[in-house]
């Protein structure tokens, strides 16, 4: 398995989860338990589409190097 020494930011979760299948937390000597998380949640309505026209936004966004998430959200803006 990987290398104890390799850096943790570096780690996919895949990576990360296999590392601490076969690992003890105490073997790493910096690692400190985090007390104070804040994040912002935002909270967000679904909408339906239908299937064909959400597999042109997702042919569009592919083309665009962007998720389809944010092609609709930017068309949108630009409606709104």
């Amino acid at each position: 398995m990987g290398d104890i020494k390799k850096s943790k930011l570096s780690m996919t979760i895949s990576e990360a989860s296999d590392f601490f299948d076969e690992h003890d937390i105490f073997e790493v000597a910096d690692v400190v338990e985090v007390k104070d998380i804040r994040f912002a949640l935002k909270k967000k309505k679904y909408v339906g589409l239908d299937m064909r026209l959400f597999e042109k936004i997702k042919s569009k966004a592919k083309k665009l190097h962007m998720s389809e998430d944010m092609l609709i959200q930017e068309w949108l803006m630009e409606k709104v």
